[in-house]
């Protein structure tokens, strides 16, 4: 089969190259998923550069998270069956980039009818890592106000729609024309251009002030410095990742002072800790796709562009969301 590895670390656009390798089978509790769509997300550039907390054994295939079609069923699994369409994480150091994968029974879940393939292959870690970062850590309530940084990238978009969902008020940031219109389809109500706006002026005079009840930082650096002086009295600044590449020091005396709350959130973490949690959180993701309140903004591109795909979301150029198609 064809699958994309990676012999050494380095730029996505670089390192990554297409091999024929041999078709894996599914062992015991594991299933042979034939890859119908795959998604495109930043922890890939970081798997390619070596820089991820997780360092598979070189080589490895790229792409953490799919939307598949079961192909077969290894010894001991039941409740699935062949033919079955659904979504699953990977099991690195085989990931998604490949035309077959094979993955943990325990971790797959059935595909949202309302979703086609493209869709469905970019739900899971986006919108998962926002409803836990919103429901489970943030306890946002209707009526206060969200602010999503990178709100037209992967995982700020699912933070946008989700948090319009909740009944919040939803301010994104983002860098750029491009990204301002994106944000505005995905609901938020009210977008800054981080190009020409001053974002902390901006929350303040949207807010009367108060400032965002919660924040949603998946860039870090100086974006979470500048977001701690626009959080709100008891506000929650959800801490998601750092694709900004610096990783900040909290002024925990500013934290003290303003009342506000710091929030770590490593969704990974529930998958292996409170797995019932992620089932509960897929039919909720489930139910507001049906419902038309999620709907990724994707775009398809054929497998074979996988390493420039992965090297334009390390870049910070998409919008929205890339899916592979073998």
């Amino acid at each position: 089969m064809k699958a994309w590895r990676v012999h050494r670390n380095g730029e996505p656009s670089e390192v990554m190259r297409l091999d024929d390798i041999p078709a894996p089978e599914p062992g015991p509790g594991e299933v042979l998923l034939r890859v119908r769509a795959a998604g495109v997300n930043f922890p890939d550039a970081l798997l390619c550069r070596g820089q991820y907390q997780i360092r598979p054994p070189l080589p490895f295939t790229p792409g953490v998270e799919m939307c598949g079609e079961i192909a077969a069923l290894g010894a001991g699994v039941e409740g699935l069956a062949e033919g079955q369409r659904v979504i699953s994480t990977a099991a690195l150091p085989a990931g998604a980039f490949a035309e077959h994968a094979v993955v943990p029974a325990a971790g797959v879940l059935p595909a949202p009818e309302a979703l086609d393939d493209t869709s469905a292959a970019v739900l899971h870690i986006g919108y998962q890592t926002g409803w836990f970062g919103l429901h489970r850590r943030a306890a946002l309530r209707p009526g206060e106000t969200l602010l999503v940084h990178a709100a037209a990238g992967g995982v700020g978009s699912a933070a946008v729609q989700l948090g319009k969902a909740a009944g919040a008020f939803v301010i994104g940031v983002v860098g750029g024309p491009q990204k301002a219109a994106a944000a505005r389809e995905l609901g938020a109500d009210l977008v800054v251009d981080r190009h020409a706006e001053d974002f902390v002026a901006a929350v303040k005079d949207a807010t009367a002030g108060r400032g965002a009840d919660v924040v949603y930082d998946p860039v870090g650096g100086d974006t979470y410095t500048r977001s701690a002086k626009c959080v709100a009295f008891e506000g929650r600044i959800v801490v998601v990742g750092f694709a900004g590449g610096t990783v900040q020091a909290p002024a925990l005396n500013h934290a003290l002072v303003k009342n506000y709350s710091i929030l770590g959130l490593h969704w990974g973490l529930y998958a292996a800790r409170d797995p019932q949690a992620v089932r509960t959180a897929h039919a909720e993701l489930t139910a507001l796709a049906a419902a038309g309140t999620v709907r990724p903004l994707v775009a398809a591109r054929p497998l074979a562009e996988a390493a420039s795909a992965v090297q334009s979301v390390a870049d910070g150029t998409t919008v929205g969301r890339l899916a592979l198609i073998p």
